[in-house]
């Protein structure tokens, strides 16, 4: 389990406030006033078999130009998005192995075939395994059947140690690679389905988080501004919840939230950082208010977050390094003097998202990959001074052929965040 994720649950279980899942429902800021909510999903394309075969297509054309014979992929993300099989990992190996003329091998448990079969909508050959057999084994030796004793595993790059090591261990002459060139250059480039996916998914984020603004209360505790979130993303649509991460006063200097126990007060920075997914797709979006007035200081440091934000989006175009957004981020807080390197702005201005929070490319130091039309990113720079208060502005974009869209608009202001 994550840190999103186990924060998510500990919000829930603490609030006692329970998701809903109908189209619509109706929720309550601890008065007696009720505000409906409707789903806002309607008219959504998802992902579909079509969607996935051509996934298969261009993956096997990426493996004949970079001389891969086939990959394996474990149950993860990637397993989803080629085939569309979500599977649990556990210590029993279940995966695919996809080749480079577009075939399919499914391996798993033989006492789950038939749950892995009915789940199977590419079509592919299935070989199981019995619990006293080896499945590393099995895997090498479906590959070398088709491929050749000589030829070329890529391995995705979140196949467990145990289970690449294990079929490291049989394939004897043939040669095991990382298989990002294969798994990467077909998910970070997403297609125009996909990013209407995410954009709905952050325009439901967003109109969760103005929900739950408007029912923030004096002595309610981060947790139940984060279910009141959760369960209004929910009711818009939302196919998960996702994460939503509150944070008050101080403790918004901690960039992913702090285990002690806040109840708002008067003056307090609001920090609420998180998304929902909508079939499969993540948002990802931060937004810090306060609570009351805020100060001269509280505005002049959330003003100078805006500022290196636009910045970014000023960089922001296809064939430009990764590492200049952070690069551009930094100089506007290093010069109010909020210290220089990652002293006050202590992580990377963005990362890549899709179906998972954090995918390709990272925008940080050192990452000299140009931008590429499809690829999509967080713009999030923060300014956190431990024992005052933090400011994390964020917002998710793509780029295009002509520079770069984002899923949803700035936040305008610290009094009117959304």
């Amino acid at each position: 389990m994550n840190r999103r994720k186990f924060i998510e649950n500990s919000a829930l279980a603490s609030s006692g406030l329970a998701l809903v899942g109908a189209t619509s429902c109706t929720t309550s800021d601890h008065t007696d006033k009720k505000v409906k909510i409707q789903s806002i999903v309607e008219g959504v394309e998802y992902i579909n078999t079509e969607d996935r075969i051509q996934r298969i297509e261009k993956a096997a054309q990426l493996m004949q130009q970079h001389n891969i014979d086939a990959i394996f992929i474990e149950s993860s993300t990637s397993l989803e998005y080629f085939t569309g099989i979500k599977w649990w990992p556990s210590e029993r190996l279940t995966g695919v192995l996809i080749f480079s003329d577009g075939s399919l091998q499914y391996i798993g448990p033989a006492f789950e075939k038939e749950r892995l079969e009915e789940m199977i909508t590419l079509e592919g050959d299935v070989s199981s395994w019995e619990e006293h057999e080896n499945p590393f084994e099995l895997v090498a030796q479906l590959f070398k059947a088709k491929s050749g004793a000589t030829a070329t595993l890529g391995i995705e790059e979140n196949v467990r140690f145990f289970q690449s090591d294990g079929i490291s261990s049989y394939l004897g002459q043939a040669t095991l690679i990382n298989a990002k060139p294969i798994t990467a250059g077909s998910r970070a480039i997403k297609t125009t389905k996909e990013l209407a996916l995410m954009k709905k998914a952050n325009e439901i984020t967003l109109e969760a988080y103005r929900i739950g603004f408007s029912k923030l209360k004096e002595g309610m505790s981060q947790y139940d501004l984060s279910a009141i979130v959760a369960e209004a993303s929910t009711a818009l649509g939302a196919t998960e919840a996702g994460w939503a991460g509150a944070m008050f006063g101080e403790y918004t200097a901690f960039p992913h939230g702090s285990k002690t126990a806040q109840r708002l007060k008067e003056g307090d920075m609001v920090l609420i950082d998180g998304g929902c997914k909508l079939g499969g797709y993540q948002a990802d979006i931060t937004r810090t208010t306060t609570f009351g007035k805020p100060t001269q200081r509280q505005q002049d440091i959330w003003n100078i977050v805006k500022e290196a934000q636009t910045a970014v989006y000023e960089k922001a175009k296809a064939g430009v390094p990764c590492e200049l957004l952070d690069a551009t981020a930094r100089a506007v807080v290093d010069k109010y003097g909020f210290g220089n390197g990652y002293e006050n702005f202590f992580h990377r201005v963005g990362h890549g998202i899709g179906m998972d929070f954090h995918e390709w490319e990272y925008l940080v130091k050192g990452n000299t990959t140009p931008m590429q039309p499809g690829m999509c990113f967080s713009n999030e720079p923060g300014i956190y001074l431990y024992g005052e208060l933090g400011v994390r502005l964020e917002d998710c974009f793509y780029i295009t052929e002509n520079g770069y869209e984002a899923f949803t608009p700035q936040s305008p202001s610290i009094e009117n965040p959304i």
